[in-house]
């Protein structure tokens, strides 16, 4: 949905509910037949319709729900189409994804219809259509989650037994038989083919030629027992299939003839075809590799360099975990699970860019040992390695460099294994893909929104605001982004309410991205997350690429949101309320308003009205309250969704400010001297803990509070920017001890035998990012080694010249004593 439409469809909203009074029914003639997404009038085919009511009565029919709802952009998966039934002709049965594709379904015993989802070249939402005559009219439309290969589920992927061994097949002592795994559940047949199908990208490089293609290639087997379990022993493709170095295997029913595109199907994961390749590569595996491997770099220095516009690394762990608009984890190392970092051994954690660079698509990748320091390539073939083809993609996908997870293959994954794995060749490709280290990297500024709720803005300023209404939390023209807040009293277990209140919901968009909510799932508690004003389910996934952002959902009560301008949005439950935290890269600087303030590392103007006025940081609260009243929402801008009558009578019929709501200042408050002892137990000197357990007379509230400013403190603690000097290089013909490049570390220089240093031995990270000494050089000629042994020799021949000398003198003065006696 675009973003211009959502006022015209408030508009239509208010149409078919006039006011706060009796809302219409649904008419029964009215059809939701290629109207999915409409308001109406007179009946409702938009999702908002199922809660207040006003449903078309065959939206279901029409508006297609689906389970699952997600597979592997790889395809394959069989879904049904929930709420519907059909009776009629079971082989006309067509699905249309992206109003390009086609896939055939069918009817099962039960009259369900099924699709069967097809290969793509990318991620996310992807629209589709059913028809039910053959493909002459597609009125039925629903939505099918296309997600990154890694993401899928192992239930749903057959298994290479030992990955490691079926890619290192043909090297050395590497020729033992191969096993493959699956869930026989998940492909309901009697027998199976098992097939292997390789990936390619062919055409000039970044030009409309370059083409991203996966072929069948060869069976493995034919008419397999649906056993769950298959064993061969490979042998080498004949030649013209040889090209293809990475690919994949697919499991089919024998039904189905080999390579029938879009049928039902279960995939490995994508591997190097090691075990395929031919007899040159199983006689001398080394030598093959070397080759593909100075090959691969000849292409490499023809491209264009794509490093220089990747983002730098933060400097630390603490700050890569922090920074979370920008980067997330790599799942092949995360410290919150094991820690298991095949490639990056010595690492803990690693985190990727979340946003493709802009031109060439290429990612950024950093990784950090425990102690929180960086591993940099140029000190450790274990360090972080940028990629030219972002690992999970990037918009609009399909053409290379941007197949999620495959082009990186390609050019960043199998070049790895001709150069490191297979061949002792890894400087060159740690050449190409060399670590950033952290010298111009900036931490994104924080503002925080909590409790009662209580603000701290981009700039460090402090103030509480418990208006009831909807407000604007943030507003840039840079990127046109804008963050809204809905504040709500809570209501007490006794039933009523409190003076205070809090955040239910959270709205975002920027540019015209897809609008994504957040609120307080009704009843349930937890979060609930809208897309475009329709409730999503994370049943399935956790991860969805949307439009201008990534959405991640965190254990049901965090998510974070991640948009294209590198700023980020995260949302948690913290006791009755939502607090939110906002990032913003460096580029906001003087290009931000609202409740969270002027960013410009001065609070002084963090108050500042819609009119351009500021309020003094010393002012009242009450005239602080006046602030927050000014920034509320205006119909037309609001980014939130009004399903339930609730809503649309509380926050779209009336001003978006409740003027009535009578909030609790702080001067106002007189705690119970109980109260107040137990408040300084908990709270000690956090005042927003105390003045909200004086608001609400809870303790938990008051301590969810103090929890939650708690998280905010840390998360400034982990930004703070730290100096950086930089790699700095080792002595040619000489070595260096330390791998620490911030301010206070030390770098010890040292030479190898037959050199010796002339410069400083060892250097220091100043304050003002420069190293005390450059590194030092290693000159041909005597080491220090030699030039001690020549100066202890010169002694020692001394010393024995001396005592030649002594000896000679005592045996002439003998001499003459005998000639001298009668």
């Amino acid at each position: 949905m675009e973003l211009l439409l959502l006022p015209w469809a408030l508009l239509l909203l208010l149409a078919i509910a006039p006011g706060p009074g009796p809302w219409p029914a649904a008419d029964a003639q009215q059809s939701c037949s290629l109207r999915c997404g409409e308001l109406g009038p007179p009946c409702s085919c938009h999702p908002t319709c199922v809660r207040l009511g006003t449903c078309c009565s065959d939206m279901r029919n029409f508006c297609l729900e689906i389970q699952p709802y997600s597979g592997s952009m790889m395809g394959g998966k069989d879904f049904v189409v929930q709420h519907f039934t059909w009776s009629g002709p079971v082989d006309s049965v067509i699905c249309r994804f992206k109003e390009s594709v086609q896939t055939l379904g069918h009817v099962d015993s039960l009259g369900r219809v099924h699709c069967v989802s097809p290969l793509l070249y990318e991620t996310g939402r992807i629209p589709f259509t059913l028809s039910l005559d053959n493909g002459r009219s597609f009125p039925r439309s629903g939505t099918w989650l296309a997600v990154h290969p890694s993401k899928v589920s192992e239930t749903e992927k057959s298994q290479l037994v030992n990955e490691t061994h079926w890619q290192y097949y043909g090297t050395t002592d590497t020729r033992d038989a191969l096993s493959l795994t699956w869930n026989t559940s998940a492909l309901p047949t009697n027998q199976v083919t098992i097939e292997l199908w390789g990936y390619e990208e062919t055409g000039k490089p970044y030009s409309g030629e370059w083409i991203a293609k996966w072929s069948y290639l060869y069976p493995l087997a034919t008419n397999v027992p649906n056993s769950g379990s298959f064993t061969f022993t490979p042998n080498p493709a004949p030649q013209n299939y040889q090209r293809w170095e990475v690919g994949a295997l697919r499991i089919i029913s024998s039904e189905h003839y080999t390579g029938k595109k879009d049928v039902h199907a279960l995939w490995s994961n994508e591997h190097a075809l090691a075990w395929h390749l031919g007899d040159d590569f199983r006689a001398n595996s080394v030598a093959w590799a070397t080759n593909k491997c100075l090959a691969w770099e000849k292409l490499e220095d023809e491209l264009p360099n794509f490093l220089g516009e990747l983002p730098d690394c933060p400097c630390t762990l603490a700050q890569a975990r922090a920074d979370s608009g920008r980067f997330h984890t790599d799942y092949g190392c995360d410290i919150e699970h094991g820690s298991v970092c095949t490639y990056h051994p010595g690492a803990v954690h690693c985190v990727r860019s979340v946003q493709a660079s802009p031109q060439y698509a290429a990612g950024q990748q950093c990784c950090y040992t425990a102690d929180g320091t960086q591993l940099l390539t140029a000190d450790s073939t274990s360090g972080s390695t940028p990629d030219r083809g972002h690992d999970w993609g990037s918009p609009p996908f399909r053409a290379p460099p941007r197949v999620p997870g495959l082009s990186h293959w390609l050019y960043d994954v199998i070049s790895f294994y001709y150069c490191c794995l297979w061949a002792p060749e890894c400087s060159r490709y740690m050449r190409l893909r060399r670590s950033s280290d952290c010298r111009t990297y900036r931490p994104p500024r924080l503002a925080s929104a909590f409790g009662d709720p209580h603000f701290i803005t981009f700039d460090g300023a402090k103030f509480t605001f418990n208006g009831r209404g909807e407000y604007v939390l943030l507003e840039s023209g840079l990127t046109d982004l804008r963050v809204q807040g809905r504040a709500e009293p809570r209501t007490t277990p006794e039933g009523m309410q409190d003076r205070g209140t809090g955040l239910t919901a959270v709205a975002v968009q920027e540019g015209n991205s897809d609008v994504v909510e957040v609120r307080l799932a009704p009843r349930v508690g937890g979060l609930q997350v809208l897309l475009n004003q329709e409730v999503l389910t994370f049943a399935e996934q956790s991860w969805m690429d949307l439009k201008g952002m990534f959405l991640s959902m965190a254990a049901g009560d965090r998510t974070s949101i991640m948009l294209s301008s590198g700023a980020g949005l995260e949302v948690s439950v913290q006791g009755p309320f939502l607090s939110v935290t906002v990032l913003l890269p460096e580029k906001f600087l003087n290009h931000t308003q609202g409740l969270l303030g002027t960013l410009n590392d001065s609070p002084t103007d963090d108050f500042t009205l819609r009119s351009g006025k500021v309020l003094p940081p010393t002012a009242s609260s009450r005239e602080l309250f006046q602030f927050g009243v000014d920034w509320a929402v205006k119909n037309a801008s609001s980014l939130f969704t009004y399903d339930s009558r609730l809503l649309a009578n509380n926050f779209l019929y009336g001003p978006k400010h409740d003027p009535t709501f009578q909030p609790l200042f702080p001067e106002d408050i007189t705690p119970s001297p109980g109260q107040e002892t137990e408040a300084d137990k908990l709270c000690g000197d956090n005042h927003f803990c105390s003045f909200d357990v004086a608001a609400t007379g809870s303790l938990s509230v008051g301590n969810a509070t103090r929890v939650a400013h708690q998280l905010h403190q840390h998360r400034v603690q982990s930004l703070k920017p730290v100096v950086s000097c930089g790699w700095l290089a080792p002595p040619d013909n000489g070595l260096k001890e330390g791998s620490k490049y911030l301010m206070g570390s030390t770098v010890y220089f040292h030479c190898n035998n037959g050199y010796s240093l002339e410069g400083a031995e060892v250097s220091t990270c100043q304050a003002n990012g420069n190293w005390s000494y450059p590194t030092p050089a290693c000159q041909p000629g005597r080491s220090h080694t030699v030039l001690l042994s020549i100066i202890f020799g010169g002694l020692a021949l001394v010393v024995l010249v001396a005592l030649l000398y002594v000896l000679l003198q005592r045996r002439k003065r003998n001499t003459t004593s005998w000639t001298s006696q009668p």
